[in-house]
């Protein structure tokens, strides 16, 4: 998985499943969502959330989760339009080019369903172009059918998401990370929303919905022959986000951030109990119904799912530290 601050103590081996011999691998959540999807190299990881619903809709149930969140983000912010494109609005997305990585990346079918809920704008409505971000010839993790009567096409060859948008070849992107034509200051390329924390909080006080993007995953034959690993595993993860909330009052600021205790202050004021990554199935039920959802309504599934389909059942009571 990724080196989240939740995760430290078991990416530092401070903390150690029980029962468990745990090697804690970091490396680029691109990579490892591959190299777990296809070729199933790893007994535990982290999933893109998306990837997995489609896997488990198909009938591929190689991999069994656990309800733990290491990563949650707004996706507002990650709307970038080319400056003169004129769109100043979601609603104007209608009838546009937009970019994204891969139809059904994560943060994409949350904001797909943010503009069809929010803003009235249906997929169908949308000229989707999909393909690599900043290096051409991008791949789909998981192979899925394409939504009928929505119109999807990829990029060019040799073109990409910044670099059609810089040229005004698309009017919008949508994307888990932010163009490096707007990190180097390209005139050229805008966020939608400037105001785009004002943005998010406004949509959670409304919706109650903090986007989950990736999810913990084993592989269901390990599960199967150890079933016990899943709780294990699904109580070091509580024990580890445990231990560093715990401590992040006093020790704020080994961060690069000065106001990050008015930023934890405002946020514990916003979030339920005060946690803005809550883990468990009840705390996240709101969550997973509506982005399983967005996934139907947007052709993702092959068939409906339920939360509870997605757990191992030895992991859907709420443990408590």
């Amino acid at each position: 998985g990724w080196n989240h601050f939740r995760t430290l103590p078991l990416e530092m081996g401070t903390l150690q499943p029980e029962g468990l011999d745990l090697t804690y691998l970091v490396m680029p959540v691109e990579e490892v969502f591959w190299r777990m999807a296809r070729h199933e190299e790893f007994d535990a990881s982290e999933m893109s959330l998306s990837a997995y619903c489609i896997m488990r809709a198909q009938g591929d149930d190689r991999f069994i989760a656990i309800p733990v969140f290491p990563s949650r983000v707004f996706r507002h912010a990650y709307v970038f339009v080319h400056a003169g494109s004129g769109i100043s609005r979601l609603e104007e997305l209608a009838g546009r080019r937009v970019g994204v990585p891969e139809y059904a990346q994560t943060a994409v079918v949350w904001m797909r369903g943010t503009l069809q809920h929010d803003h009235g704008v249906r997929p169908e409505q949308v000229r989707w172009l999909v393909g690599g971000q900043e290096e051409p010839g991008r791949r789909d993790r998981v192979d899925h059918d394409l939504p009928p009567g929505v119109p999807i096409e990829p990029l060019p060859p040799g073109k990409t998401l910044t670099g059609m948008l810089e040229a005004g070849e698309l009017d919008a992107v949508i994307s888990a990370r932010v163009p490096t034509a707007f990190q180097r200051g390209s005139p050229r390329v805008r966020r939608l929303f400037q105001d785009w924390k004002a943005v998010e909080v406004e949509y959670y006080r409304r919706t109650r919905l903090f986007p989950i993007m990736h999810i913990i995953v084993l592989r269901r034959a390990l599960y199967e022959r150890h079933p016990w690993a899943a709780m294990s595993l699904y109580k070091a993860y509580c024990q580890a986000k445990a231990q560093v909330e715990g401590r992040i009052l006093t020790t704020a600021y080994r961060h690069i951030l000065p106001w990050i205790l008015a930023e934890l202050e405002e946020v514990r004021a916003l979030f339920p109990n005060g946690d803005c990554f809550p883990y468990g199935l009840e705390a996240n039920r709101h969550a997973l119904e509506t982005f399983l959802q967005y996934e139907q309504e947007q052709g993702l599934l092959q068939k409906p799912l339920t939360p509870e389909e997605l757990f191992a059942p030895n992991t859907l009571e709420e443990f408590r530290i």
